[in-house]
This record gives structure tokens, sequence and C-alpha cells, in this order.
């Protein structure tokens, strides 16, 4: 398969999976659109490994072909054996930095068992690695200067949390113990922590380029979210913090159209 054929595959993938970070992708300029669809197409891979098989031993195995095949794309270049590997390989060619999607694939581990996270910072070292990671790759594929890393850095980990808070439901549904401690107040104080990050991430917004904003439109909702949480932490369990489709392109449109995030 010809990395142009890889691509539209990635494409197709995230198209049908991803619609959100499709729509954002859709917003930058080629050759970056279709560095955001291979790395999308990726994540969407990675996310779904871990939930292959209700074995964990099995979920994980899924998962550790991924982590080889990245472990070696990144170290030699060698597109893994995979409708979107010769996209990714192309990315690697082009002189991107796939380790975060390494580390992103590792930190994954966790999906596939039925462990609590250890504490606090267990719980942050994993949005870091996940959604932290993901934000940081898409912004260097569209030239993110290393000064922005770490406005990147606070936005991907206020991002995630109001992802990972959204599917807290749906974790636990699952089988999994996704909060430190689901007591109103600690999950209040999380969201506000979450606040601070995006808070530190905007203080810092001159530090990143305007063309990076394609990479950040999935996260236009994570304010919302996470201050709906703060302010009434019940709607975490109750599945209640999405808001309504309008208010959602709303937001992303006005962001798009503005610049400001």
């Amino acid at each position: 398969m010809t990395p142009e054929d890889s691509a539209q595959a990635a494409a197709g993938l995230v198209r049908a999976g991803d619609p959100l970070r499709f729509a954002a992708a859709m917003a930058a300029p080629e050759p970056g659109r279709s560095a955001l669809l291979a790395l999308y197409a990726l994540n969407l891979e990675l996310a779904r490994a871990p939930w292959a098989s209700a074995e964990p031993m099995v979920a994980e195995m899924r998962l550790q072909w991924w982590i080889d095949a990245l472990e070696a794309l990144v170290r030699t270049g060698r597109a893994p054996a995979h409708e979107i590997g010769p996209a990714l390989a192309q990315l690697v060619a082009e002189g991107l930095d796939l380790s975060p999607m390494l580390a992103l694939a590792e930190a994954r581990r966790w999906d596939c068992w039925r462990d609590p996270f250890a504490d606090a910072a267990a719980l942050d070292a994993y949005l870091a690695a996940t959604s932290g990671g993901m934000y940081r790759v898409s912004a260097a594929a569209l030239g993110a200067p290393a000064k922005a890393g770490p406005a990147l850095a606070d936005y991907g980990y206020a991002a995630g949390l109001a992802a990972f808070l959204g599917a807290t439901p749906e974790l636990e549904a699952r089988g999994r113990v996704p909060l430190v401690d689901g007591r109103p107040d600690a999950v209040a104080a999380l969201a506000t922590r979450g606040l601070a990050a995006l808070a530190r991430a905007r203080a810092a917004r001159g530090t990143v380029p305007r063309m990076i904003l394609p990479a950040l439109l999935p996260g236009a909702e994570a304010g919302a979210i996470l201050a709906r949480a703060a302010r009434a932490p019940g709607l975490v369990a109750a599945g209640g913090l999405a808001r309504s489709e309008f208010a959602r392109r709303a937001r992303l449109a006005w962001m798009a159209m503005t610049g400001r995030w």
C-alpha cells in the first residue's frame, strides 16, 4: 500500500470512528491535514485495542502488538503491518517524532485491566501520556515550536480530564475504577485542577502559533465540561456532563473563527 492509499485509509477510519477529530483535521491545510488524520487513526486504534477482549491478558496482547510496532517505527522507521502503517512511516520519514505515541500506547495498559489508579499522581501521569501526548504530537505535526510545549501539556491535560470525566460512567460499567476518589468534593477538586491547567495554557497562548489551532479544536469543550463538573460533581456519575449538540457546534465554530481557545 502506498502512503497516499494509507492516508486515505486513515481518513476513513477517523471519519467513522472519531467524527470530532475528523472535523478538526479538516480545518488544517495539507499536508498537515493528512498528518493529523494519520495520527488520529493511530490514536483510535490504540484506544480500541484494550477493549478488543473482555479478557485483560488478551486485550493487552492486542495492545502489545501496537507497542512493538511503534517501537520499531520510532527506532527504525519500519511501517507497522497495518493499513495506516505507510502513512505513519511517512510522518517519521519527514522528521516527526512519534515517541509520544509510543508512551501513549504504554499508558493504555491501564485500560486493559481493572486495577484502580494508585493515586492522583498516577491518574495525572495517565492523562499526560494519553491526551497530553496526543495534543503534543498533533501540534508538532503542524509545526508547533518547542516553546509551546508547556501550554500544550496543560491544554492536553485539561482536555483529557474533561473527556475522562465524561467517560466515567461507561468505564465503571465496563468494570474499571476511573476515579481515585469519587466523593463529590474530590471530583469537584479534580475538575478545578483541570480548569487551572486550562487557565495556565490560555495564559501562555502567545507561545502557540495560530497555525496550530486545528490540533486544539478537539478540546474545544474542555472548559465548559470541567466547569460543569466543578459546579455539580454529581453530573459525572450521572453521565450528565455533555452539552447539547448545538452548544458543541457553536463553541467549535467560534473557536475556529476567532482562533481563541
